[in-house]
Parts: structure tokens; sequence; C-alpha cells
């Protein structure tokens, strides 16, 4: 059966195509016996025509720097994804569509970045494509003024766009919301959406939950929208796609967003426009109906035409040649002209650091009280000062979040009349949307030419979780700054004071959790953060002021240490430099020096005590087994946790021997001084329960409890 197209250059092929698309969908989906086969069939022609008309991409180079990135925020429908790119000659064959959702295969139920060549970032959970895919087009303008500022709009080798296929679902969640009012704000004229508006969702039709104009949100947020209906037979209109898209690619001042009518389903007899198909295979008999209503053979599976084949790929692969070669040219006279910009590209791309990066780290006084957010905030940018692939801002709390590396240059588009706006600005001012922050730092991440940071308190990582879970899960280089980290952030009360949210976060698999003691611990494990080309890391800083320990004299050992992650930091003298400590104290962030001070009050009682620094549990843990026994000697069973925060997570550390200076349930409003004291997070406190652990033998076993 051949369905219109756009007209032009369409042929028979390209429509066969499409048929071609639509039943491998089904036939996968058939295999796997489960999976989202009504969109993938009913947006086969939308994909097709973005993939061979509209996207700049090279098969034979997935990775190629010059590409249009392309997003598939409805995740849930990978196949629409996979079946472009093994049409596209992509290395993805036809086995590995006929392994759908199998055991190690290259198609997961959702795409996966790194895992699938041609996939560019982890989409599943709705919303989050749309938000990373704005985080995408920021990272281009951002790029772009800092390799090529100088270049006409079009011309340069750093121009790309960004498009994005997005469903009802995503453009329902909240997390849309923030990351469009954003878009439209920055004028990101390099992102194109088009939405799937087939009113379907999982329970029935989009209007038992939503009613809002779209098309009119949009426009209130500053985009450029345009409306595709339905073709006369209910299928997508490809024709008035094919120009909406062509207008879209045009508007360069503004975002673009398509609402594109769909019939989800569509040419399935019995399931097109049904909620049943969303997420259940159409069944046997459906899908034979299917295929004779498309003029395909009933009884084939997985049937790819070579006449199609070798249409759709050499089309592809040939455009794509085409594309490539130009830009090799276009890149080699930009590089010619500018060799500083060309060599620091080539730092980012290999991952180095420039020559007296070490050197420029700070180093704090012992004695003088200083915040660690403070203490951040100034290793950040004296690291700012020699990496401008540091960029990142805050959630409209810079003063506070102490983030705000150049106060003269925020990220704005031309438009804006406000001081210091810059479309390649470094500072962004992302509102109070910390959602969609996380969401975009991954976007701008994924380039591999930034390092983006965001700030907001520890208290609101609540609202960024889905975000960092898949920065984690993509092992995306982002730093997260999180500020006002205890019960010692004070009056604000329990609203705002984390306790359960140290203890969530270390849960998350891949990601870095660092809560530094002091000012100098802080600077250390920024420096090594920026170091390394790893996951995602989360500091979590306090908002009071905290005393910079000594480094290596007066019984502290040297706070070179914190890249272990967990290290001795001070430890009573004994009169055999082999003998074990009586028992061990194990503290993070604010909570260390009242460590050091319990232990101090003990030595003077005649029970030594080691107190064990532990910015980072990730970190350690990835020590061997000798240094993490040479710190927490297996045999000193005596051991406490101290933590303004719940318990949860230590007791793998101190044992069942153990005790747990801890806070179990939600803050108060009070001064920090007052809130400490009150829960029980004192020197006096850790040195109560190191007596009642040496009133316990050394051998004896029991549950661990609070002090």
């Amino acid at each position: 059966m051949v369905t219109g197209g756009p007209g032009g250059d369409w042929t028979a092929l390209d429509a066969r195509a499409v048929t071609t698309a639509r039943v491998l969908a089904m036939d996968a989906v058939e295999e796997a016996g489960h999976g989202h086969p009504g969109t993938a069939v009913s947006l086969a022609p939308a994909a097709y025509l973005l993939f061979q008309r509209f996207l700049r991409h090279d098969p034979a180079d997935p990775d190629w720097a010059g590409r249009d990135r392309f997003v598939l925020s409805c995740g849930h429908s990978s196949l629409t994804l996979y079946i472009q790119l093994h049409l596209a000659g992509y290395p993805l064959g036809l086995d590995d569509l006929r392994a759908y959702r199998k055991k190690g295969s290259l198609t997961p139920a959702h795409p996966e970045r790194g895992h699938t060549p041609g996939v560019e970032t982890t989409t599943g959970p709705l919303g989050q494509g749309i938000a990373t895919a704005v985080g995408m087009a920021m990272g281009a303008r951002r790029e772009r003024g800092l390799f090529d500022p100088e270049a006409p709009a079009g011309t340069s080798p750093f121009d790309h766009r960004v498009f994005v296929l997005c469903s009802d679902g995503d453009i329902q969640e909240g997390i849309s919301s923030e990351a469009s009012a954003f878009a439209g704000h920055q004028r990101l004229g390099n992102l194109v959406v088009v939405y799937d508006d087939n009113r379907i969702s999982i329970e029935g039709s989009t209007e038992l939950a939503a009613s809002e104009d779209v098309a009119a949100r949009y426009a209130a947020y500053g985009w450029h929208v345009q409306q595709v209906g339905l073709a006369g037979d209910g299928d997508i209109d490809l024709a008035a796609l094919s120009g909406a898209l062509d207008a879209a690619v045009a508007e360069t001042d503004r975002p673009s967003i398509v609402l594109m009518r769909s019939t989800i389903a569509w040419s399935v007899p019995g399931a097109q426009g049904t909620a049943g198909s969303h997420g259940s295979a159409l069944g046997a008999e459906a899908v034979r109906a299917a295929k004779t209503v498309l003029g395909v053979d009933p009884d084939a599976a997985f049937l790819v035409p070579d006449d199609v084949r070798a249409w759709t790929t050499s089309a592809a692969r040939r455009a794509g040649a085409a594309e490539h070669a130009a830009w090799d040219e276009a890149f080699a006279a930009w590089a010619d002209r500018n060799p500083g910009a060309h060599a620091r590209l080539r730092r980012l791309r290999d991952g180095h650091l420039p020559e007296g990066f070490a050197d420029a780290r700070p180093s704090f006084p012992a004695g003088t009280p200083v915040a660690t957010r403070r203490a951040f905030g100034r290793a950040l940018t004296a690291a700012a000062a020699q990496l401008p692939e540091l960029w990142g801002g805050s959630a409209d709390l810079g003063d506070s979040n102490n983030t705000t590396v150049d106060g003269a240059s925020s990220f704005l588009p031309a438009s804006s009349t406000l001081p210091g706006a810059d479309p390649a600005g470094r500072t962004i001012h992302w509102g109070i949307r910390e959602h969609f922050m996380a969401a975009a730092m991954n976007g701008i991440a994924l380039s591999g030419l930034s390092r983006p940071y965001g700030g907001t308190f520890l208290v609101f990582s609540d609202y960024m979780r889905p975000a960092v879970r898949l920065a984690a899960l993509m092992a995306l280089p982002v730093v997260h700054v999180w500020t006002h980290d205890s019960i010692g952030l004070g009056e604000d009360g329990p609203t705002h004071q984390p306790v359960e949210h140290l203890a969530s976060l270390r849960a998350i698999p891949g990601l870095d959790v660092v809560r530094p003691a002091d000012a100098n611990e802080t600077a250390i494990a920024l420096w090594k953060v920026l170091g390394d080309r790893g996951g995602p890391v989360g500091f979590s800083l306090s908002r009071q002021d905290l005393p910079v320990l000594p480094d290596g004299t007066d019984g502290f050992r040297p706070v070179a240490g914190t890249v272990r992650g967990g290290y001795v930091r001070w430890e009573a003298p004994a009169a055999d430099d082999a003998a074990e400590p009586d028992l061990i104290v194990i503290a993070t962030g604010s909570e260390v020096h009242l460590a050091v001070d319990a232990a101090r009050t003990l030595a003077g009682e005649g029970i030594r005590a080691r107190v064990v620094s532990m910015p980072c549990r990730e970190w350690f843990d990835g020590q061997d087994a000798a240094y993490r026994d040479g710190v927490l000697p297996p045999a000193v069973r005596r051991r406490i946790s101290v933590e303004a925060g719940v318990a949860q997570g230590w007791h793998d550390l101190i044992g069942l021997d153990g005790r747990a200076v801890s806070v179990e349930t939600f803050g108060a409003s009070a001064s920090a001084a007052e809130l400490y004291d009150h829960f029980g997070i004192t020197a006096e406190a850790v040195a109560a329960a190191a007596r009642d652990l040496m009133r316990v033998p050394a051998t004896a076993t029991g549950r661990p409890q609070g002090a």
C-alpha cells in the first residue's frame, strides 16, 4: 500500500519503507510478547521523514561531532528509533530487532545511551527527554560561542540542531513545563520538537486528565508553534508535517514545536485509536490483518525487501557522507584560522586538564572558620579561571550556593537587554526549576565538551532525583552543588533541614556523594572530581562555618587522604605504633570536628580513639581491601558513626557492636547550635557513646542502637 508523502522527491520506495517500518514494529513486539507497538506503528512516517530528510547524521559515524541530535523523549516507543537506525544503515541488524527486549540485546525496552549506536540519551521516564534536549541545545549554543563566536549564523562547524519526538505523557509531566518555559525564555532557535498528539494514554483518552490548549501554552512560552492535522485516511499528514518542519528549521530565533496529530496503531484493524494498543502486543491475527491492509505478505515476519533496504541505507549513507565531508572541510578551515581554540578543543576531547591546574587549588589556614559552601565557591571560582568548559549556576540561590563564578556574564539570548547578557555566557540563571536544571545538565554534559554544575539546597535534591538517577545511569560528569546540608541551617526549620537525603542519595548506584569536613577537604575533593571524567558527583556542603582542621600536625593526618573517600583524620598517640585503637569514630562533614573533640576528651580518660573522616563513601568503597582494612581494622569492632542525618547506610561499617549518633526524626526551628544540642549531635554525645561501648566486651555482639 503506497501512502501519500510530502511530495517532491518522495517515491514509492519511501512509502514502502514507511510500511516496512510499521510491520517491523508489529513483528518485534509480537516476537518479544510485550512492548509498546501502537505508537511505534503510527509514528513510522514521521520518524522516517526526520531521519531521511531532516536530520544531519552519518550512519557510518554515529558519534560524528557535526551531527544533529535526535531525542526520542517517548522512550517507551523505542522501536520508533531502532527501526530508523536499522533502515538508515547504522550498526543495528535485523537480528537485533528480533532480539527486542531480550537479555544482552542492542534493543532494550527503552533507549540507552552508550549501549545502542545512534542513541543520544537514555529516555523512558517521561519528560526527561525533552528537558535533556533543552540542555543539549544550551550546550550547543555555549560551545559555539566558546569556539567560533564570530561566524555568521548557520556557517559554523559548531552549528547543529536538536530534534525531539515527544508524546502526550512528556507534555503532561511537570518537568516539560520547566524545560519549555526556560527554552522559550532563552530563545533556543536550534531546538525543534515534534509532539505526537495522538490523544491516547494507557488509561484511555487524554481527556480523562488533560484539557489545556497545548498550542496556546507553548505560544505563551515564546515558542514558534505549528499544528498539523490528520490526513483524510486518519494517518499522519506527511506533506503538512514536511512543510511544518521546513518552517521550524527556518525559524532560528525561537524554539519550534509542531503539534502533529496521529492515530495510535494506525492501519491495525480493531486496534487503531485504542488505549490497548499503547502497551500490549497486538496479537497475531491483528498483525496479519494489518499486513493485509498494508499490502504486505501476512505470513512473512521481519521482512525488509532488498530494494527498500538498499534505498533507505544508500540514501542515508550518501547524504551523511556528503554532509560529513563538507563539515570536515569547514572544520579544517576553522582549525587553521583558530589554532588556540583548536588546541583547547583537542584538550577537551581528550579529557585532559590544562597545565598548572593542580597548582591553582586554593588552600585554607588551620583554625579559620569557613563554611564548606563558601570554600567550595572559592575553589569553584579558581577552577573556572582555568577551565572554560566549567559553567553553570543555581536554581535562584547563587549567593547562598556560592555558584556564581562570573557575575559579569549571564547565559541569556542576544535579545536580552540585561547587564552581562551573552548568548554564550557562563552563569546560568536556572530560575526555581531544580528538576529541569538537573536534566538540562545531563544534556549539556552529553557532548563531552562541557562540565556543567548546578546548585540548590540539599533538601530540594528531592525535586531533582529522577534526573540525577539518569545522570548516574549514563555516567555523566555533572556536578551537583547541594548546600545547607543538615539541621545546621537553623531557623528555616524542618521543611528545609535534610535528614534523610544523604542516605537516599547514597542509595543511587553510580552517584558519588561528597560531604567534606572542612575547607581543605572541599577544595581537594573538587580538584579530584574535575580531574576525572567519571559519573555524577553531589557535594553536600554546610551553611554554618566549620573550623579548618590542621594538616599533618597535632595528631592530625594529611588532608590529602580526602581523595581516598575515607581516611584517618586524627588519632590519639599510642605507646606502641602498631597498636590498634580502642575504638573508631567515623564522621562526615560538619560532624568531623565534633568527633575530634570527643576523641581528645577520651584520650584524657585513657581511651584511645581513631577519628576517620569519610567525605565520600563511594570513593572509600572503591579502594582495595588492604587500604580499607588499614583505615577500619576489622578487629576493632567498637565503632561509632556521627552524621547529622539518619543512620541508615552506616550500619555496614559500624557493625552489630556499633553505635550511631544521628538524627532519626525531622528537624526543628532554632539556631544551629541549639539544634545540635537538642538532637544530641555533640562531642559530649560521641564521648558518651564511646564510654558505653568500652563497657561492652570486644567480642560481644549486639544490634546497633542510637547513642
